[in-house]
């Protein structure tokens, strides 16, 4: 008999999600979670963000693979603070690094399925092959309900992501330039599945239009399984 894990989240929102509720759920295989690693005061990330972007119209999007970018905050000492970054992003990168025994981080820099990826701009990383359990969410009436069926214990990460988010930067390595920003995580949220239910209140997320949510083993960085989905699906991206 297969556990549940289950998570709802209450939502505060500023606008009104659907009507209709949601639901996100992932195929048996594995999708990998894409994770760009960014700075508005980094020179080199332009580029990256920008076939980065282009992953909003790849029909594998949120089946295969869901990408998420966390703006890192050890460049804002150049001159310019990225309105978007935490330093619990920059903690997550050096935990990834940590993992595969590195101590230097950098930007941009990309993570797949917990390990360092740095073939951006061609093919995307493919999942392993072997069977996975299978991750779903439903989003009803400001309440998301995570579902996994696999034993264990577990983090469950959710991320609301911006997009189309437009910034003219004053300052620092990019300064006068308008940087774009797509898959960008507005606010990441990590909840304990040891106990059930789990209720959290998010932060404000009133600009979301796509939610990213993954599973991994409790205190481990590599993610087991991911799902993903627009917030509004009859809307283009």
């Amino acid at each position: 008999m297969k556990n549940f894990l289950l998570m709802s989240l209450f939502l505060t929102t500023a606008y009104t999600l659907s009507a209709k509720p949601l639901t996100f759920q992932s195929t048996d295989k594995p999708t990998v979670l894409l994770e760009l690693y960014t700075s508005e005061g980094c020179s080199s990330c332009p580029p990256a963000e920008t076939w980065f972007s282009t992953l909003k119209n790849d029909p594998a999007l949120w089946t295969d693979f869901v990408p998420v970018a966390f703006h890192v905050d050890y460049w804002d000492y150049l001159g310019w603070r990225d309105p978007f970054a935490k330093q619990a992003y920059s903690d997550r990168q050096r935990a990834h690094a940590a993992a595969w025994g590195s101590r230097s981080i950098y930007t941009p820099g990309f993570v797949a399925q917990g390990l360092e990826w740095k073939s951006w701009g061609g093919a995307l990383p493919k999942a392993a092959s072997n069977k996975a359990d299978i991750l779903k969410a439903s989003l009803d009436d400001g309440k998301l309900t995570v579902s996994y069926d696999q034993k264990g214990d577990w983090d469950v990460h959710v991320a609301w992501l911006g997009f189309d988010q437009r910034i003219p930067v004053k300052a620092g390595e990019n300064a006068g330039r308008t940087l774009q920003h797509d898959f960008v995580v507005l606010t990441h949220e990590v909840a304990s599945a040891r106990a059930f239910p789990l209720v959290l209140k998010a932060a404000e997320i009133g600009s979301a239009k796509a939610v990213a949510i993954w599973v991994s083993r409790h205190g481990q960085t590599v993610p087991v399984q991911a799902v993903g989905g627009w917030l509004k699906p009859d809307l283009p991206p």
